[in-house]
């Protein structure tokens, strides 16, 4: 059995200049946990497959597309390939969010920031 603790997985660098933390590897499927502070977001950017998105914590703003919705914790937002999305923490909490990548739906696994 492999366990990963988030708060002990370190933060990477990313062109977001948030804090991800990658939880799972594996040739099918990839998964990091963001944390958004107060005012934080991500850049605008596409993937190359499809994502899914959970919230763990906290309430946000996520934009797919020309689609624009506030989002709570326990909420879970299909993202498909190529699509232009983003977070935003417009609120006074932490937003925590768990990022699914499908990578057998696409031909590889790179983000591109718009």
């Amino acid at each position: 059995m492999k366990i990963h603790e988030v708060s002990k997985t370190e933060s990477v660098k990313n062109p977001h200049n948030v804090d991800v933390r990658p939880i799972f590897e594996s040739p099918e499927t990839s998964a990091v946990v963001i944390s958004l502070k107060p005012g934080e977001s991500l850049k605008k950017h596409t993937t190359s497959v499809d994502v899914f998105f959970y919230v763990l914590e906290g309430t946000g703003i996520v934009e797919i597309g020309d689609e624009r919705q506030n989002i709570d914790k326990d909420t879970l937002v299909e993202s498909p390939a190529m699509k232009a999305h983003c977070w935003i923490n417009e609120s006074n909490d932490l937003l925590r969010v768990l990022i699914v990548k499908m990578l057998t739906t696409g031909k590889g696994k790179d983000t591109r920031v718009l």
